[in-house]
């Protein structure tokens, strides 16, 4: 309502709001009881949709009756995945119940044990201790998501195989997760709806900087713990030097498949410890223990991040863009011209 149609780009569009919600709607999309203890959170124009039985129409999915090129007759039942996902949630709660008591993240911290083991030892048990945490965020995510695709909420269409999928509203990507080899990779499969808001009301507007702002907005709206500023001011030093190794490095590896193979080895490893270093003070939630583990590792990844990002050159992201419109502004050319030459034909 407030910006052009050629003013936004694809997403923007598929997802814009053309006329101002009822006082009905509004409190439907905000409080319905499918979402409103531990959402996901969901595009307005999905939850509208949803209501009103035309969940394909606002996507541009329905050709001629068929989805994906597969007739639609009827909503297909969700019945198999949410008893999948509901087996998920199980054996996610039954893994944490059982270990998140013998690996604590609290022991990072202790005097006597920093004092008595090796750095190599503390860095394992850093990523034992971070691994053993995440089941629980599995499980709510996962219960979630499986209680909205009960009520019929999270259809998104057929894969190529004509399967139906219900990721929609889907908040994580657990296989994903684990084997990340990238920062972003790992984000980008790590609280999924959340993360496109933040893509949505802060990256792809803000001018300069979008990954330092989206990373300090995201922060507050997590709440007012320190641990959640300490997490997300890391997470922009990582990120930084994360996109200029990949940038920089990341080619040379690609020769050959076993080239390829190890450089998935070390980022997976790599990044699977620079996560469970930067989510420390996530999980402590105080300024004086997350300090104090962070000291206890001498600051190394943030110093070894600061380096990397300062090293190796990566153009700002409104310059790569500018770059990016030159290559396709001859191309949309090209297709006026050959239609227009089709109209003379004609």
């Amino acid at each position: 309502m407030a910006r052009k149609e050629d003013q936004l780009n694809q997403s923007q569009k598929l997802l814009a709001i053309r006329r101002m919600p009822s006082l009905l709607e509004y409190f439907s999309y905000n409080c319905n009881f499918m979402g409103i203890l531990a959402g996901p959170t969901c595009s307005y124009n999905d939850y509208i949709a949803f209501i009103e039985g035309t969940p394909y129409r606002h996507r541009d999915l329905e050709t001629k009756g068929k989805v994906n090129g597969k007739s639609r007759l009827n909503d297909p039942s969700p019945n198999t995945e949410v008893i999948r996902k509901l087996a998920t949630c199980f054996i996610s709660l039954l893994v944490f119940l059982s270990v998140c008591k013998v690996c604590p993240v609290e022991r990072n911290v202790d005097d006597d044990f920093i004092a008595t083991t090796p750095f190599y030892a503390q860095v394992v048990y850093l990523y034992l201790s971070m691994l053993t945490t995440r089941p629980k965020y599995y499980f709510v995510w996962t219960l979630a998501d499986a209680i909205n695709n009960a009520a019929g909420f999270g259809f998104n269409g057929y894969d190529s195989n004509g399967l139906p999928r219900w990721d929609l509203i889907s908040n994580l990507r657990i296989m994903n997760i684990e084997l990340a080899t990238s920062f972003k990779v790992f984000l980008d499969n790590w609280n999924i709806q959340t993360a496109h808001w933040l893509k949505r009301v802060c990256y792809e507007r803000c001018p300069y900087n979008p990954t330092a702002a989206t990373f300090l907005l995201s922060a507050m709206w997590h709440g007012a713990y320190p641990g959640y500023y300490l997490t997300f001011l890391t997470g922009i030093v990582i990120t930084l030097a994360a996109r200029a190794v990949r940038h920089n490095v990341r080619p040379y590896f690609l020769g050959s498949p076993a080239l390829k193979f190890v450089y998935d080895v070390i980022t997976w490893a790599a990044t699977q410890i620079a996560i469970c270093y930067t989510v420390v003070p996530f999980v402590l939630l105080s300024v004086g223990p997350s300090l104090k583990f962070y000291r206890s590792w001498y600051f190394c990844i943030h110093i070894g991040c600061i380096l990397l990002a300062i090293a190796l050159p990566v153009k700002p992201r409104h310059l790569r863009l500018k770059e990016q419109q030159p290559a396709v502004q001859p191309s949309l050319e090209s297709t006026d011209s050959n239609r227009n030459q089709k109209q003379k034909t004609t």
